[in-house]
């Protein structure tokens, strides 16, 4: 379905503005990108100025540029989409990890547990008549995050956000996870499901908590908990190489999200700001990296 699309130019994780195209979006599944199969595209509309691919697995990048000729290709960012098997047990994905990370882990584990009072409370939400509290409680984490107060990337708010997810939990293809300290709520976890895969949506905690790594501790134990449930055969940790995600994933798809524009003067020129764009705040990084400016960029965002 063709509609308007608004392309982010960041800088690091902050948009500074938006280039608009009338765009078909073609969003592959974690299991299509799996699979390595190319989609099939419909028509372009007569008003659409192109295809927005997204997770394309960069091994068919190619065939698709060579099999739509009439169109300009421009690669918006590549990455590893990371995932986990959720089948094979807890104490073999443990077992993936080295001695080291697992007495890590584990550490973390019993650090927060004793902050607690010798044991984790991790709480789990699922049905629609918990998704209210859920959202209520991961709402008010949420709010403390710097993912919402830097970047408006936190859980969604509204009436709209809780019959989304009620409507899910009607479905069984969702799950909320709460980890509480002393009574009070410090990291939240969100999944949407699509048929068996979990979708990683949004994970947040309290910034005054993160000496005791509320976000780490409540990934592993909801990932111990999908594993003892067996409902769900993946989760995937979707776009993005962060730290976390490739803590906890098993595994990763090289994908490259692709733009196909009808060759008018208006599309090649957004195409071209978009990459040089791109390609400057990528050098930009570079330099501060050789000139080991970093400590002094993180003052001046302070």
């Amino acid at each position: 379905m063709m509609s308007p699309v608004a392309l982010p130019l960041r800088i690091g994780a902050r948009t500074v503005a938006h280039i608009r195209r009338r765009l078909v979006r073609v969003p592959l599944t974690l299991e299509q990108a799996l699979q390595r199969k190319a989609p099939e595209l419909s028509p372009l509309p007569d008003d659409a100025d192109g295809y927005l691919l997204t997770s394309l697995p960069a091994s068919l990048q190619v065939d698709i540029e060579r099999s739509h000729p009439r169109l300009k290709p421009f690669v918006r960012q590549r990455y590893a989409r990371s995932y986990a098997s959720l089948e094979g047990g807890f104490e073999a994905y443990l077992g993936r990890y080295s001695s080291k990370t697992r007495s890590t882990l584990k550490r973390k584990l019993r650090k927060l547990a004793d902050a607690n009072g010798g044991a984790l409370d991790v709480r789990t939400y699922s049905a629609p008549d918990e998704i209210e509290p859920f959202h209520r409680l991961a709402r008010s984490v949420s709010a403390r995050t710097y993912q919402e107060k830097l970047l408006g990337a936190g859980l969604p708010d509204g009436e709209g956000a809780i019959s989304e997810m009620r409507a899910l939990a009607a479905r069984g293809a969702m799950r909320g996870w709460l980890l509480f300290l002393n009574g009070e709520p410090i990291s939240y976890l969100h999944a949407p499901a699509e048929g068996s895969t979990l979708i990683y949506d949004y994970l947040g905690y309290d910034p005054d908590h993160a000496d005791l790594s509320p976000g780490t501790v409540l990934q592993l134990e909801a990932m111990r908990e999908l594993m003892e449930e067996g409902s769900f055969t993946l989760f995937d940790f979707t776009e993005g190489e962060g730290q976390h995600k490739q803590q906890f994933g098993t595994g990763a798809v090289d994908c490259v999200d692709l733009l196909l524009l009808r060759r008018t003067a208006g599309n090649l020129a957004a195409g071209h700001l978009l990459n040089g764009f791109d390609a400057g705040v990528a050098l930009a990084k570079r330099a501060v990296h050789r000139l080991r400016l970093e400590q002094i960029v993180r003052r001046v965002r302070r």
